[in-house]
């Protein structure tokens, strides 16, 4: 998700400019290991949150309240029964096993295209960077991860380099997340309306616009499916990552167009906004899923943003990229992702 920079010293000196570094990226096998013991683990969770989507309902044990300690333990064994619930669901219905597949092959699919979008970035300007890290999730977690990131771990050598290391990550993941909604929405099936308590995934723009296109049943309704959600979550995560705030890709893209002024005001008038949107979404949609967003961003802004060696001119087609990446913003955010009924 995020790509923190390493802080260099801010001087008031002239920036000359310097020859692009040609840093060879070192990757031991140690490393090899760690990366892809991460990767492994994400597969396995992500396979484990997509059968879950499409599971039937099955029934699941109720701990025992015979004593205190049962109130105490009824959390954590409610959810190893809920696993085990889960792993009984699949081995009764074993064709969900494919939806959960699919799911992980489509949500993993954005996730590495945004994560290598920003390492051949890194590679193309020099600038040392880890692989990606994995973030697998615990069993039973709606996305299965908590997302990916790569670690930058020498400066940044010009504004240019800032720019495109920042949104090629964003860019390449909405590249990929485009025709897996298409699959999504061309496999959508209308649902029957259901009373009682649920959750409703709110759709962002681009899939409405799409729907359109394609004629496709997007109702609050419609049965989910796989590709949908890999898609639903893959936009999410690139809305986020869009927030011109602190360290985030949208923040890099938003210094380097702007500069450090303008990043720092204008961090702070989104977490506002976002606030607002999180107490709206909790009032209206009863989902408090926007305060997270609100910590998140509450952390990030106040997080210092290096400035590249150089600030030369971003040229022509670098502000018709920006412009670009704002409109990929706007396709992909939803104010309100959740509501709860």
């Amino acid at each position: 998700m995020d790509e923190s920079i390493p802080i260099r010293e801010i001087t008031s000196e002239p920036r000359l400019a310097i020859p692009r570094p040609h840093v060879q990226p070192t990757i031991s096998a140690r490393d090899w290991k760690i990366h892809g013991s991460l990767f492994l683990l994400t597969i396995g969770t992500t396979i484990l949150a997509g059968t879950m989507l499409v599971m039937p309902e099955i029934n699941v044990a109720e701990p025992p309240l015979r004593n205190p300690l049962d109130y105490v333990l009824y959390v954590p064994l409610e959810y190893l029964y809920s696993i085990e619930g889960l792993l009984l669901g699949i081995f009764q219905h074993p064709s969900v096993l494919l939806q959960g597949i699919a799911f992980s092959t489509s949500v993993l699919f954005i996730l590495f295209a945004h994560e290598m979008g920003h390492y051949l970035a890194c590679r193309q300007y020099g600038v040392d960077a880890t692989l990606p890290f994995f973030i697998p999730a615990p069993p039973m977690f709606l996305a299965g991860t908590f997302g990916a990131f790569i670690k930058i771990r020498s400066p940044i050598p010009s504004r240019r380099a800032l720019f495109d290391i920042g949104l090629a990550g964003p860019l390449a993941g909405f590249v990929v997340a485009l025709p897996i909604s298409v699959i999504g929405l061309l496999v959508i099936h209308p649902g029957p309306v259901q009373a009682g308590a649920g959750i409703v995934f709110n759709d962002p723009l681009l899939f409405r616009l799409l729907a359109h296109l394609l004629r496709a049943p997007l109702e609050p309704t419609s049965l989910i499916n796989p590709y949908y959600m890999a898609a639903w979550i893959g936009l999410l995560v690139t809305s986020l990552n869009l927030m011109p705030v602190g360290q985030l890709d949208g923040g890099h893209g938003t210094f380097a167009v702007f500069g450090p002024k303008v990043h720092k005001i204008g961090g702070h008038i989104v977490l506002a906004i976002i606030v607002v949107l999180a107490v709206l979404g909790f009032v209206w949609h009863g989902s408090p899923s926007g305060f997270l967003y609100a910590v998140l961003l509450g952390i990030m802004v106040r997080v210092r943003h290096p400035e590249p060696a150089t600030m030369e001119p971003l040229g022509f087609t670098r502000v018709v990229i920006a412009i670009l990446t704002l409109a990929v913003f706007v396709l992909c955010f939803v104010p309100f992702p959740i509501t709860l009924y």
